[in-house]
């Protein structure tokens, strides 16, 4: 008779180990945020083009918005480059969605 044991009974010696990267891991991270960060930055900057066409935006917010958008997106740039990321590493795909975050 043989008794099972279940993987993390096994002992210390023959369990498996995870190699971790940690340069690797961290590229990961930081791409999955920034990610996130650009998905935001794209759907704020729609909203923003959608308020303008709609009219409801002076002349004064509508040069304060632009230079925000501009200034938030040259800090994505240089996020982009500190980690060694590319415009189309934070681009995930899904599949038969397509791509994340669509390019204009």
């Amino acid at each position: 008779m043989s008794i099972e044991r279940r993987p993390d009974e096994r002992p210390p010696e023959r369990r498996r180990r995870l190699e971790v990267d940690e340069e690797s891991v961290r590229k990961s991270l930081a791409g999955l945020v920034l990610t996130i960060v650009e998905l935001l930055r794209q759907l704020m900057e729609r909203q923003a083009l959608r308020r303008v066409d709609q009219g409801g935006v002076s002349d004064e917010q509508i040069e304060k918005l632009g230079l925000t958008l501009m200034a938030l997106e040259k800090n994505m740039e240089e996020l982009r480059e500190h980690f060694g990321l590319t415009e189309d590493d934070l681009n995930l795909d899904l599949g038969p969605l397509g791509p994340l975050l669509p390019r204009d």
